[in-house]
């Protein structure tokens, strides 16, 4: 599958800080790709310099397999972007301010402003003002000019930031029909990442303007799976007798005699026996989960908090 945005060694500096140093993150053609990190990490600076608005320090990248300025001006036109929120003028109409665009941006025929209101549902207030509408509604409109030229790239900054639980559910099916029926590539930034997780088929994990992880939505929940954490006195020895007697193989050994065990047929009872018949000291025996917050911490220098 063909790479939509490759980077190499990206960096940017402001005088002493570091605001984003060596990255380098690959988004194939179909992806829903999640960029994660708190505020601060070096995200919004990231798209910026992808869609022109920031020059980098160091480093290079590409669009559609394409770095030279002269072709990147061009690629760009397949590009629909939100980077904070898009200025639109409050006194014109939802309809014409897509009007606008489109001409300012030389998009060919009037139906591409009916057609892209239609798309993010909101041709029905086609008659309000930019004024009158609620936070998910100018959301959607940002969208609507996004899509209005056909893009085969979308690429938002924080577009849930701000709305209301049914707002962002309605942004997230929205993207999702978008990805699936027209097969367009989103990269889309957030530091929700329980949100992104239910939509993001790959993700960049962004600390300190550094890229700390990327990782597929698959590998993301096989390290995001439920475990049993066993506290005994002598931990070598009970992952002996795991594999000896009880043949499991998936397990970790951690400081403190810690044994974290991930076998999918693990039995709490069978070990609990194991471990009383062989003479082992037994602190507590439970059923916990990695989930994809405790995850994210560790990645960012945290702890599992489980």
């Amino acid at each position: 599958m063909k790479e939509v945005i490759k980077t190499y060694g990206l960096s940017k500096q402001y005088k002493n800080f570091d605001a984003l140093k060596d990255i380098n993150i690959n988004v194939k053609q179909g992806d829903i790709y999640g960029l994660v990190g708190d505020n601060g990490a070096g995200k919004t600076t990231l798209l910026r310099i992808l869609t022109g608005q920031s020059l980098s320090s160091e480093g290079s990248f590409e669009l559609f397999s394409t770095s030279n300025d002269k072709d990147l001006k061009e690629v760009k036109k397949h590009i629909g972007v939100i980077i904070e929120s898009p200025s639109f003028y409050p006194n014109l109409t939802i309809e014409k301010n897509l009007e606008y665009y489109r001409i300012q941006r030389g998009i060919p025929g009037k139906d591409k402003v009916g057609k892209a209101l239609r798309e993010v549902n909101i041709y029905e207030a086609r008659k309000k003002k930019f004024s009158q509408l609620s936070l998910g509604m100018k959301q959607r409109l940002g969208l609507a000019l996004c899509i209005m030229g056909d893009p085969e790239l979308l690429i938002l900054d924080e577009p849930i930031n701000g709305l209301d639980p049914s707002g962002i559910i309605e942004i997230r099916n929205l993207l999702l029909r978008l990805n699936k029926e027209k097969n367009i590539t989103i990269l889309i930034s957030s530091h929700i990442l329980l949100e992104l997780a239910n939509i993001a088929t790959c993700y960049g994990f962004l600390n300190k303007g550094r890229l700390v992880k990327e990782i597929s939505a698959r590998e993301l929940n096989e390290n995001c799976k439920s475990y049993l954490e066993i506290k005994v006195t002598n931990a070598n020895k009970l992952a002996a007798l795991l594999e000896e007697r009880l043949r499991y193989s998936d397990y970790k050994v951690l400081p403190q005699d810690v044994i974290q065990l991930f076998d999918e047929d693990r039995n709490p009872e069978k070990v609990s026996k194991l471990i009383i018949k062989n003479g082992i000291g037994l602190s507590s025996l439970e059923e916990k989960t990695i989930d994809l917050e405790n995850y994210y911490m560790s990645l960012m220098g945290g702890t599992y908090n489980v």
